[in-house]
């Protein structure tokens, strides 16, 4: 490190010294590579956004219900209802079946259970009679209002056709993006030592240079354990190159700690999806996390000093944490559920429960931001945990009837707000910040001053609350904008894949994580520049924030649980991949086929052709 270190300060002092004999030089640099940046910033992020957006989402055929007249009904979940309902995952018009009747739910070691959802008409296996759970194997008759049902395997030509489709889904190679963003990043930290001047340290050079190489190493080490579809990772990575930009901008002795903290953060998103691989882990896990949520919000409430009129922050070491965002992944993890959970009343009640203290904490603590952020999320939990609009409604009008209890006690609340929609008629008292932000963005223009070369981070929260206006001024109307889009994208590609999701969980946590993170941004752009209150909350992996930086690698990892593409997911293991494709090869080749032997008809060290890949 320290050989490097003395690089990177050589270069520092050959770069001064060409300065000082070319003085024009750094201003031409910074004149042109301002037009470079969006057009290298529309290539980084184009065809990570267009692999996303185009995936067809293929469902995947894990077994089949035969109907009495021996038509097949297809299970494309790991969990499906079974019931009269339209919105039901195996709909079947029978007088005598309960609108949610039963689910079928597999298991990660390929096991099937069959619970009864307290229909009117009963539920049988084999002819006994299923009071809440009974296990099922490939053959068995599952009778449901007296309607009989054989469960069965794919057939081969199903299994052909699915396997035809995954290879069709090949997400598109993303090493085209991870080059020019390498190009970004390069530019952006001499740009940014140019704007630094003789204020220039090796801190600025070494942190990029550092975030190169964990992205490429990151890139390789999954390559090579055969991973495929890093379209998420390209678009993380992207922002994060932001935000290192805007930290270097406004406080550049916390720029190795931002680097650090992004590190952390690829770290929370491998072993959360880790963990996501197996489903009964996570149930037993969701007792801890539900309990690190309320642990992470007391302890701050306690030991926590005010910021900004919240106290929201802890101090260890000379460092400060925001706790309430490493929150967010536990309150997420703890409130999502698999099928068979979903239908039981205490478990509803008692994430309602948990919602209810996290809230209060929140409200306490006078961060109100990341209250209206959980409640957002409660509200989109619960409706995809429920499906019923009433109740919704119900909860969303005991929270206004509680946010006016609040409010009259606590009116200085209120004052906070004082300026919104008028912030120009405030300009030198609350709405200071705001008026500020947007006169920034303004002199930007679409292609920004350059890196390093605003004047908003003078003023306070700028690369944390107003850090759109940030981007704005020193990178452009255009790069701000993808910017948004991107996290929006995020979001679109969950509500997509929800729809052919494995498991609940999956789909709960994916849509729950992808509505905080646009709401965030929601109000962190909104509120910047007047059209919303500004309640102080970040932008996701942009922001200044070691602790909101974890927070949003973390939330990524929801969103990468629910990509079903093959090889893509975080939801099933290699082995388990492997399995599966080594079950379906035998089952599609005829029999006497060479390659049916002990090692699959292949020498050692041998690779099949559809797998050289």
């Amino acid at each position: 490190m320290s050989l490097i270190t003395q690089k990177l300060q050589t270069a520092l002092d050959a770069l001064e010294a060409f300065l000082a004999a070319n003085p024009s030089a750094g201003l031409w640099y910074s004149a042109a590579v301002r037009f470079v940046f969006p057009v290298l910033a529309f290539l980084i992020l184009l065809r990570a956004i267009r692999s996303l957006l185009r995936v067809p989402h293929t469902p995947e055929v894990w077994g089949q219900l035969s109907l009495p007249n021996g038509a097949p009904i297809l299970l494309t979940h790991w969990e499906n209802i079974i019931g009269r309902g339209k919105t039901a995952d195996v709909y079947l018009n029978y007088p005598s079946i309960s609108r949610q009747h039963a689910a079928i739910c597999r298991s990660d070691d390929e096991q099937w259970t069959l619970y009864d959802l307290r229909s009117t008409g009963g539920t049988l296996v084999n002819g006994r009679q299923v009071e809440e759970s009974a296990p099922v194997k490939m053959g068995d008759t599952i009778t449901l209002g007296g309607v009989p049902l054989l469960f069965l395997p794919q057939t081969v030509d199903e299994q052909q056709a699915v396997e035809k489709r995954r290879r069709a889904e090949r997400p598109a190679a993303i090493w085209p993006s991870f080059l020019w963003l390498t190009l970004f990043q390069v530019l952006t930290c001499l740009q940014l030592i140019l704007a630094q001047g003789k204020t220039a340290t090796v801190a600025t050079p070494l942190t990029f240079l550092g975030l190169t190489a964990l992205m490429w190493v990151y890139f390789a080490a999954l390559r090579i354990s055969c991973c495929v579809g890093f379209e998420m990772e390209t678009i993380a990575f992207f922002l994060s190159t932001l935000s290192l930009a805007v930290t270097a901008s406004s406080a550049p002795r916390a720029l190795p700690k931002q680097f650090a903290a992004v590190a952390l953060g690829l770290l929370a998103f491998l072993i959360l999806g880790l963990f996501l691989r197996d489903l009964r882990r996570t149930q037993k896990l969701r007792w801890l996390m539900a309990a690190g949520a309320i642990g992470l919000l007391g302890i701050t409430l306690v030991l926590g000093h005010t910021k900004f009129g919240a106290t929201n922050w802890i101090s260890l070491g000379g460092m400060s944490l925001q706790p309430s965002e490493l929150a967010k992944i536990c309150y997420i993890f703890a409130g999502s559920a698999t099928l068979e959970r979903l239908f039981r009343k205490r478990n509803l009640t008692l994430f309602i429960v948990l919602t209810g203290l996290c809230i209060g904490l929140l409200g306490l603590m006078s961060d109100f931001g990341t209250a209206a952020i959980f409640f957002v999320t409660f509200l989109v939990i619960a409706y995809l945990r429920s499906g019923d609009f009433a109740t919704l409604a119900l909860i969303c009008g005991g929270a206004v009837f509680g946010a006016g209890i609040v409010l009259k006690f606590k009116p200085y609340i209120l004052r906070r707000f004082a300026s919104w929609g008028h912030a120009w008629q405030a300009v030198s008292t609350t709405g200071f910040q705001q008026t500020r932000t947007m006169s920034a963005a303004a002199s930007g223009g679409l292609v920004g001053m350059g890196a390093g070369s605003g004047w908003l981070h003078k003023v306070p929260a700028a690369d944390t609350d107003l850090v759109f206006g940030m981007v704005c001024e020193e990178w452009g109307l255009l790069i701000a904008l993808l910017a948004v889009a991107s996290i929006v994208v995020l979001a679109v590609f969950a509500a997509r894949a929800c729809r052919v999701g494995r498991s609940s969980f999956y789909t709960i946590a994916a849509c729950a994580a992808a509505s905080l993170m646009v709401f965030q941004t929601c109000l962190n752009v909104f509120g910047a520049v007047d059209l919303l209150p500004l309640t102080g909350v970040t932008f996701p992996f942009v922001s200044n924030g070691g602790s909101a930086m974890v927070s949003a690698w973390g939330l990524l990892a929801y969103l990468k649980a629910t990509d079903t593409r093959e090889n893509a997911s975080f939801a099933i293991s290699m082995r388990k991949r492997r399995r599966l494709l080594e079950e379906a090869r035998r089952r599609t080749e005829p029999a006497g086929n060479p390659f049916d032997g002990p090692d699959g008809g292949f020498e050692d060290g041998e690779v099949p052709p559809d797998e050289e890949d």
